[in-house]
This record gives C-alpha cells, structure tokens and sequence, in this order.
C-alpha cells in the first residue's frame, strides 16, 4: 500500500520593518537601504527554494516619549521599488509586498502591483494591512485615522476595486470601469494589462475576530503571529472553520506565520546562541522602553539590569507612538509581570527578555527539520516565515543545513515547478472571491457597485 503523501512545507523570508528584535548592530549586519542587503536575502531564499521573498512596512517611525525610537530602521525605500530591483536579481521566488489600505489609493497601489507582476514574470504579491492611528495619519493627506470597523470595510472595498480593475481587460485592450461604492467613487481605464498569474497572491495578517473574517473574505495566505505549534494548531483550525462558514474550501488559504529558527551544533549549544541572540536584542535601553509601553510612565531613573519597580496604581499613558500596546490590559499585565519578576528574582531587562522575546524552533538543524515537518504535517500551519536576528545573513546557516534535511524528508521542494508563485503556492490559476463576482461580456462596460 503506498504511503500517503506528506504535506509540502512552504517557506518565506522577510527582511523586517518597525521593530527591536533585528540586531542592526550586530557584527556582519547590513544596511537598512542599501539594496546589497535585500538582494542577498532574496537570493539565498531562492537558493533555498522557498516560496517568497515578504518586505514588512511601517508608514512612519515610532516615537517614544517624543524621540524616535532607538533600533528602528529608518531611511527604508519603498516595498515595491526593492521588490522591483529584487526581480532582475532572482527568477523564480515570489516577491510580496506590505502595503496599508488605509493610506493607499486602489488605482495607484493596483497599478504598482500588477506592474510587478508582470516584471517579475507572475511572482507578485501584496500584504494587505490597515493602519490604526492619528499618529501615522499625520504623514497623509487625509490625516486622521479611521474607526476601528471603518478600517476593515475600506479595506475590503479596497480588495474588491483592485480586483475591478485587473479584470478590467478584454483581451488586449482596457475596458471602461465604473465603481460607486462606500469609500471608493472611479471610472477610468486601467493601463496595466492583467498579469502573468491574473490576480497577485494577497496576503492578510487577520487575528481579532473582524481580522480572521477579513482574511478569509480576501486572502490566499494568512500571516499569523501564531508560530508556536499548539497555538498555531488552533489559530489554523479557527480559519478553516471560518472559511468552511463563508462556503470557501479551507485547503484553497495557507496559514504561514513569523517564526524565529536558532541553530546550534548540540541542543545545549542552540539554548545559549538563543539567550545570547534574546539579550542581544533587548539592549538595557530597550528594555526600559519596552518596560515603559506597559507601566505607562516614566522609568528613565530604573537601572535595567536592577529590579522591577512597583506597577502603576491606575492605567498610565500611551508612550509610544506608531505601535499599539504590547498587551490588551497594560495594568494588569504589569502587575502580573511585576509579581512573576519578584518570583523569579528578575532584573527588568530579564523581565522583558523573557515577556517580548521569543524563538519558536531551537535546536540542532536535524531537531529543526523533523520539529518544522511535524508541525505541517499536524496542522500547525502550512509553512513559516523565517527573518534571521541579523540581516542579511540570518537565514543562511538554516538555508545551508536545515533545508537539504527538510529536502530528504520529503516535504521541500528541490526545484520551483512553476513559473508563478500562486502555483508554487499551490493556489490554483484563480483566486477565491467572496459572494458573487462581477461579471461583463466582451465589450461591455464594466460597472460595479459596492
């Protein structure tokens, strides 16, 4: 009786935007705009024949206590313009991009993609995200910010015009489109013919109850922040339900979240590289930052490697600007914090190494491969977004030991099948879209209501 046949792991990797965890200081760390950086981790990607090369974006640099904050990068080009350089230097990973749908307009951002699908011969994709605060408004026209709600419908009505006008073709000429909907009031001609794959691959980062919806009415791939494998075993099972309920087959959307890989020659050797990495990117500075984001006050006198102080007597202020509060309850979370500290005997660097720190999979590269084809093959996720502590180099240790063991198993490719990544995907040709679509005959004009 043949054996049944093993689930295929799907791999990205990312070069982060707004955050502390990537060690800029690091020695062998790149630049944060020099495109030698992207190239190399897109290419040694490809050597490792994953699916994509993903970019995050943050659309304004945070601000704690009114300076900026300390390891963020700055002076970052464009996701797309790199995406675009990126597809001269590679030939068969996919290249995705984040881009908000808050700050965005549908023609220009459709544009910008479906160009990038066709200079990369069908290897596009966009991570949809939306964006929360007055703070990153203030770098837009509109300024502001949307409420909460207003935010995930403009974002579908978004999705849905981009869709509009890469189907606005008919055969090799534009059609007349006209859209009338909520937020979104177009007519035009679309002068990008559709690409190589029809639709770019979307990507959505859905975890609140109105996100995993969103997603599931959108997305070919969610991107999770649910990477320990019994969290992710019931984050994915949730999407699937989700899907099921919306009439989608849940085998057509991958779950694929952010994890961190540390390797290390004996297990012993990969618990010390993963503390000395932990330590390493929660600098003395960072930790009393970070510590600040949920106490909400000042704590610039506290020596970081000291002991935690008191928790606040009531819900302190907002410090930072540009992210949202690490926790939901920052009081109680304090007070929770501050009890295990005391517990533990723990420094308040220590405190925030262990709550804001975290690396999913460390061991030896042959722990790494039978852990990662495990946690596909019983439903964890369907793959893994890997960006190394120190760019660019950070994936290539598990790129030269960790996939040829992943290749033996059976569950990695050794050669890209397809020309496009929706069929490296194993998406199919078309992508799902929720309710009925918009159809047209030849010839006619397109209109849409939302």
């Amino acid at each position: 009786m043949p054996l049944p046949t093993k689930r295929r792991l799907h791999l990205a990797a990312g070069v982060p935007g707004v955050n502390h965890w990537t060690i800029w200081g690091a020695p062998g760390a790149g630049s944060q705009i020099d495109f030698s950086t992207f190239e190399h981790v897109a290419r040694t990607a490809e050597r490792g024949f994953f699916d994509y090369f993903f970019l995050a974006e943050g659309l304004r640099v945070r601000e704690h206590k009114a300076r900026l904050h300390e390891l963020d990068v700055a002076g970052r080009p464009d996701n797309f313009s790199v995406l675009a350089a990126a597809a001269a230097v590679t030939e068969h990973i996919g290249l995705v991009g984040t881009a908000s749908a808050t700050f965005n307009e549908p023609y220009d951002l459709a544009r910008r993609i479906a160009s990038l699908d066709h200079l990369s011969g069908g290897r596009a994709g966009w991570n949809i995200v939306t964006s929360s605060d007055a703070f990153t408004g203030a770098n837009f026209r509109r300024g502001g910010y949307l409420a909460y709600p207003d935010r995930y419908r403009r974002a579908a009505e978004f999705v849905e015009l981009s869709r509009a006008l890469w189907d606005s073709w008919d055969g090799d000429a534009p059609q007349h489109y006209r859209f009338d909907g909520e937020f979104f009031d177009t007519e035009g001609w679309f002068p990008v013919a559709p690409g190589p794959q029809g639709h770019p691959v979307l990507v959505q980062a859905g975890d609140s109850g109105d996100g995993r919806d969103f997603a599931v009415g959108t997305a070919d791939v969610v991107f999770s922040r649910h990477g320990e494998p019994e969290a992710g075993r019931t984050f994915r099972s949730d999407i699937r339900a989700r899907a099921l309920a919306a009439g989608r087959d849940p085998d057509g959307i991958l779950v694929i979240p952010a994890v961190s890989v540390v390797l290390g020659d004996t297990p012993a050797d990969a618990e010390e590289r993963a503390r000395e990495t932990q330590f390493a990117q929660v600098t003395p500075q960072t930790a009393i930052h970070l510590l600040e984001q949920v106490w909400g006050s000042d704590l610039s006198g506290h020596d970081p490697e000291g002991p935690v102080p008191t928790p606040p007597e009531s819900l302190g202020e907002q410090l930072t600007q540009g992210q949202a509060r690490r926790v939901d309850d920052p009081l109680a979370a304090a007070r929770a914090w501050h009890a295990e500290a005391v517990e533990r005997e723990w420094s308040i660097r220590e405190l925030v190494v262990a709550k804001t720190t975290r690396h999913e999979f460390v061991g030896t590269p042959s722990q790494i491969a039978e852990r990662l084809d495990d946690a596909v093959q019983t439903g964890a996720a369907d793959g893994y977004v890997l960006s190394g502590s120190v760019v660019p180099h950070g994936i290539d240790e598990f790129v030269d030991r960790v996939v040829p063991l992943l290749q033996e198993r059976g569950v990695l490719r050794t050669a890209y099948e397809h020309p496009t990544l929706r069929e490296n995907l194993g998406l199919g040709d078309q992508p799902w879209v929720r309710g009925s679509a918009h159809h047209r005959a030849p010839g006619e004009q397109t209109e849409l209501a939302s």
